[in-house]
Formats: C-alpha cells, sequence, structure tokens
C-alpha cells in the first residue's frame, strides 16, 4: 500500500509537469493549427540557460533569464512560421519545427557535453512525508506550481483580451479577423507562454530524483505529445487530464515493471505511446478533441 501510494503522489507531479508542457502544445495549435515539434528544444533552451547563470546570480534571477530566452526563442520560432505560413500548409510548418527542434537540441547538447548538470533548484535532495511514504519536496512542489500556473492560464484565457481573442480565432478565424482580432498577436504569445511553461516543466523534469540535465530532456519533453494527443490537441482542459492520465500510468507501470515482464523490460517508458495509440483507435480526436479535428 505504501508503494501504491507513493507511486500515486509521484504520478500526479509527473503528470502535472507534462500537462504543463502539453498545454503548451495546445495553446499553439488553438493560436495557429500547426502542431510544435520544437516544444522539447524550448524546454532544453530554458534549462541549459537557468544552468548557465544560476551560479553566478542564483536561483530565481537565472530561473527568470531562462523563462525570458525560451521565450524569446519561441517567438523568433513563430516569426519564422509566419513569414512562410501564407504560402505553406501547417503539415509543413510542423515539419519545419521538427527541423528546428532538431538543430536547437544538437546545439545544445554539444554545449552541455556528457554529464549532466543541475540548476542550482531550492529544492535540493530533500523529502517531506505522508503517512510514512517518502516524496522528493521537489515532486510536491511540481503539483503545487502546476496548479497555480494552469489556474493562472485558465483565468487569463477567460477573462483577458488576449484570451478572448484567441478563443474567438479558435472558434472561426474569419469572422475574429473581421471583428479587429489580430491574429498574428494572438499567435506570438501563445508561442511565449509555450516557452514559459516549458521552462517552468523543465525545472521539475531534472530535479531530484532525477540525475539533472542533459540531452535526454528533450525526449522526456515529448512524453508530453501523447498527454496533448489524449487529451484533444484542441482542447486546453484535456490538455491537463491527459498530463495526468499519462503521468500516472507511467510512475505505476515503472513501479510495478516486475509484474510486467511479460510485455518485455522498461514498459513503463512506452507507456504513454501505448495509451495514446489505444485512446486515438477508439477516438481519433482524443478525449476532449473536435471529432473534424486533422491530426498530423
Amino acid at each position: 500500500m505504501t508503494l501504491f501510494l507513493e507511486l500515486v503522489i509521484n504520478g500526479l507531479s509527473v503528470g502535472a509537469v507534462y500537462a504543463l508542457i502539453a498545454l503548451g502544445f495546445v495553446i499553439i495549435f488553438k493560436a495557429t493549427e500547426v502542431v510544435n515539434f520544437a516544444q522539447g528544444s524550448l524546454l532544453f533552451l530554458g534549462g541549459f540557460t537557468i544552468s548557465e547563470f544560476s551560479d553566478d546570480f542564483g536561483f530565481f534571477p537565472a530561473l527568470l533569464l531562462g523563462v525570458t530566452v525560451a521565450a524569446f526563442g519561441a517567438l523568433l520560432i513563430e516569426r519564422v512560421l509566419a513569414i512562410r505560413g501564407s504560402q505553406a500548409s501547417v503539415n509543413t510548418l510542423a515539419i519545419v519545427t521538427i527541423g528546428v527542434d532538431i538543430i536547437i537540441a544538437a546545439e545544445l547538447v554539444r554545449r552541455v557535453g556528457v554529464d549532466a548538470r543541475t540548476l542550482r533548484d531550492p529544492f535540493g535532495a530533500d523529502t517531506v512525508s505522508f503517512g510514512g511514504v517518502e516524496v522528493a519536496t521537489s515532486r510536491v512542489a511540481a503539483i503545487v506550481v502546476a496548479a497555480i500556473l494552469v489556474g493562472a492560464f485558465f483565468l487569463a484565457f477567460k477573462y483577458t483580451k488576449w484570451g478572448i481573442a484567441m478563443r474567438a480565432s479558435a472558434e472561426d478565424p474569419e469572422a475574429a479577423a473581421l471583428m479587429g482580432i489580430r491574429r498574428s498577436r494572438v499567435s506570438a504569445i501563445a508561442w511565449i507562454l509555450a516557452g514559459l511553461l516549458a521552462t517552468v516543466a523543465v525545472i521539475f523534469l531534472v530535479a531530484f530524483p532525477t540525475p539533472g540535465l542533459d540531452g535526454s530532456v528533450t525526449r522526456l519533453a515529448l512524453k508530453a505529445f501523447p498527454a496533448a494527443i489524449l487529451g484533444g490537441l484542441d482542447s486546453t482542459g484535456g490538455a491537463i487530464i491527459g498530463g495526468l492520465l499519462v503521468g500516472m500510468a507511467e510512475q505505476l507501470a515503472l513501479g510495478y515493471d516486475n509484474y510486467l515482464n511479460f510485455l518485455g523490460g522498461g514498459f513503463g517508458e512506452i507507456m504513454p505511446y501505448v495509451i495514446m495509440i489505444i485512446v486515438l483507435l477508439v477516438r481519433p480526436s482524443g478525449l476532449f478533441g473536435t471529432k473534424d479535428l486533422a491530426r498530423v
């Protein structure tokens, strides 16, 4: 029972991080109809910036700098896509983001090297106890921070001018344009927010008990893509639910790996993609996505 509770808490924590990354996928898709496969490299860029400057300036100033760099990098990608947007299909633009992801990730891997880096986060190797269950403080912090950011996002999405404009653009782009809504501005803010969410997510992806920041972080980030697909690429609420479901399933599968040996070792690592395939076979648009949504 203790193991189960520990896995549930860890699953909620990992799922909350996946939800932040998945939310980045969704808000970009809602704003531009482009699937941004460069989200993993934006996450890596933010984490690399924090690791570079946390020793000199401290964690929180480095975090602010990391958010700024990742947001600016996201904006640059958005501007590149915007230049070609009127002449290329959304599928072509999605392929462009794959190329951008490979270029950024390759350069960052070269700079990081073979040794994992620490972000000097304030959680360290501390743990907290819940009824005899020891959980890393970073895991608990991930749940709290994700809940705050998700709550802030949905309030902004519902009540701010940008949120209203984004919902209008997603519902009917032509009518929104006729009403004076500038889709380019909606798109730019969506990409900036995705960069911000990715930078916050990387803190908890590489914090204790993981070894730190290295080249594998982009692969870990892409586990959030099944979460976005699972919930529905055009559903912000679906991204949250999808992230939590994927995180819980992955951690339970890893924790009870001995009982899944008949499926092969390390089955928990591919669990997010297994769930994604099963859901798509039953509901191609995801659990909460629009039924007529086209996929890449």
